[in-house]
């Protein structure tokens, strides 16, 4: 059996150490959700005033959230999957699922919404968009480029999943297990 190249292993390593530093990046933003919306509620309760501001950052905090969070959830293998056809199946058969679920399923939804959302986005952009609200945050392009960053990012984690099913399918069961297991130990 012919060794796995090492562009290969680095380049699944690299994606998901970003897909990791990601994740780890914007799950600060539920810490922020928590400290604006008990400000807010404060704000409102003991000094009967509010902030459109504030209540406005949540939202983009949460959205930031989501939208950045997929690839990290996709990495952790947090998403939604049929388990018990799954979980039983051999190592060979799940990297085909793998496979054939990102090329034929994910790909394309992502490539989808990317492009559906391109102009949508750069409209946004192009007029700077704001807030509807007086005092809201001036910068609702920001919040609409995560429509383009989601499947993008999905789509970079998406390949290094693919890789790995690849190498498992090719016979090098035991280095994506050790890529599995790297990427745990780099976790801690």
């Amino acid at each position: 059996m012919e060794t796995a190249s090492p562009f290969l292993i680095s380049l699944i390593k690299g994606i998901n150490r970003f897909s990791d530093w990601t994740g780890r990046f914007v799950s600060w933003f539920v810490l922020a959700i928590v400290l604006i919306t008990f400000v807010v509620v404060v704000m409102r309760y003991v000094f009967n005033t509010g902030s459109v501001f504030m209540q406005e950052s949540v939202l983009y905090f949460h959205n930031y959230v989501i939208m950045l969070g997929a690839a990290y959830a996709l990495l952790k293998g947090a998403h939604v999957r049929v388990d018990i056809f799954y979980r039983p199946m051999s190592e060979k058969k799940k990297a085909l699922v793998d496979l054939f679920g990102f090329l034929f399923l994910l790909l394309p939804t992502c490539l989808f919404i990317f492009y559906i959302a391109w102009d949508y986005v750069s409209a946004s952009w192009a007029i700077m968009e704001g807030s509807q609200e007086a005092g809201g945050v001036n910068a609702r392009y920001i919040f609409k480029t995560s429509i383009l960053l989601m499947p993008s990012l999905v789509i970079l984690q998406g390949i290094a999943e693919s890789l790995r099913s690849v190498l498992i399918l090719t016979g090098h069961q035991d280095l994506a297990k050790q890529l599995e297991d790297h990427d745990e130990e780099h976790a801690l």
